[in-house]
């Protein structure tokens, strides 16, 4: 999702090198069609590391076809599949928006299960997932066991209100995006936020809960920055402390 300028192989090279366990492949630049995917599963594996997740940008509601976002999903080897939670923010979504999106979601539940896939809600703006609050009702309301969400520090929380939302999507969630925006959505280094990602593997450390954390919007998508956030994380979630 960051290197989008890179080719499948250099992804997969520049992952392995920065010593990181998996790639989520995104399929706006690089998982496009089956052959990418078959690509990307080749790649991920000589490079001795896992697909994470595949990054659709199919968003719950439209009623799309989804078979062909699950087929990619198999093609690459990837056991679950990102999802968006609808085109509307949640505090302007009518009931029959909310209605929608959550009909869709059992849908494509239903088919990401024959394939043995998960699905995982980006928690985002302009999304039902915009907030703590809106995910976990639009989750109950969903209630399929495949069916979780990721969580990214939304923007312009502080580093107390981040880790506040985090534990109201404690249960139900599937990974972390981790990046360090600040003020809005300007890119530091991951380490600038160091107290918010410390707080964020305590909590996972002290929940006992072992779960994707995938590096996004490195500082000018440059390789070197890759590296330099992903020492940085591997550094704080292997601390014991």
């Amino acid at each position: 999702m960051t290197l989008r300028d890179s080719t499948i192989a250099e992804v997969a090279e520049i992952a392995a090198d920065a010593g990181l366990a998996g790639i989520e492949w995104g399929t706006d630049a690089h998982v496009v069609d089956e052959a990418a995917a078959g690509e990307a599963a080749q790649a991920t594996a000589e490079a001795g590391l896992e697909v994470l997740s595949l990054g659709s940008y199919y968003r719950l509601g439209s009623g799309a076809d989804f078979q062909a976002v699950a087929g990619l999903a198999v093609r690459a080897g990837a056991p679950r599949i990102r999802v968006w939670a609808g085109s509307v923010a949640s505090a302007g979504s009518d009931d029959s928006h909310w209605a929608n999106v959550v009909a869709d979601a059992k849908r494509v539940a239903g088919i990401a299960g024959e394939h043995n896939l998960t699905l995982a809600l980006e928690y985002h703006s302009g999304t039902l997932t915009d907030t703590p609050e809106g995910t976990v009702r639009l989750l109950e309301a969903i209630n399929e066991r495949n069916v979780g969400t990721y969580w990214q520090p939304a923007v312009g929380l502080s580093d107390e209100e981040a880790v506040a939302s985090l534990r109201l999507v404690l249960p139900f969630l599937a990974g972390i995006h981790c990046f360090s925006w600040w003020p809005q959505d300007q890119r530091q280094p991951l380490e600038a936020r160091a107290g918010l990602w410390e707080s964020v593997a305590s909590i996972l450390h002290g929940d006992s809960l072992q779960m994707d954390l995938m590096l996004e919007f490195v500082q000018d998508d440059q390789p070197a920055n890759l590296l330099r956030d992903a020492d940085f994380l591997n550094e704080v979630v292997l601390r014991e402390d």
